[in-house]
């Protein structure tokens, strides 16, 4: 059975079916900040959000020049950066959530290993007085 054309019409009407149904803000556009080295992010609220290029997975190396050109994905979810091949999500964006949870684990595991305070130097002196980190258990083979 051959499938119909999709008419223009046709099309339209999916279209506004499938914005009547997002909720929430949208990105409305998208620029490169250089003067505040910041992402900014026009919402279709009219709110702006900016963050730090290397915060965000895919941008920690960019150049001005790769941050120069950013496209809003339809209906507004994604931003792409095109002569990075890297994308975000503009939901993920609002929730704080700059890369992939693998990259943000990486991430905050980096920064919680860095942290130097009372509580990790007193836990590391009591593992010290006894007698620190456990062996690894050899692997048997078998």
């Amino acid at each position: 059975m051959a499938k119909p054309d999709l008419t223009k019409q046709a099309f339209e009407r999916a279209v506004a079916r499938g914005e009547a149904r997002l909720r929430g803000p949208r990105a409305d556009s998208a620029h490169y900040d250089a003067d505040r080295d910041r992402v900014v992010v026009r919402l279709t609220s009219g709110v702006e959000i900016g963050f730090a290029p290397h915060d965000a997975e895919g941008l920690q190396s960019a150049t001005r020049e790769d941050l120069a050109k950013i496209e809003v994905t339809p209906f507004g979810l994604g931003l792409h950066f095109p002569s990075l091949d890297a994308d975000l999500s503009v939901p993920a964006l609002l929730e704080g959530v700059l890369g992939s949870k693998r990259w943000m684990a990486s991430r905050l595991g980096a920064a919680g290993g860095r942290v130097r305070g009372g509580a990790k130097a007193e836990a590391a002196r009591a593992n010290g007085r006894q007698g620190g980190r456990p062996r690894k258990a050899a692997a048997t083979q078998g």
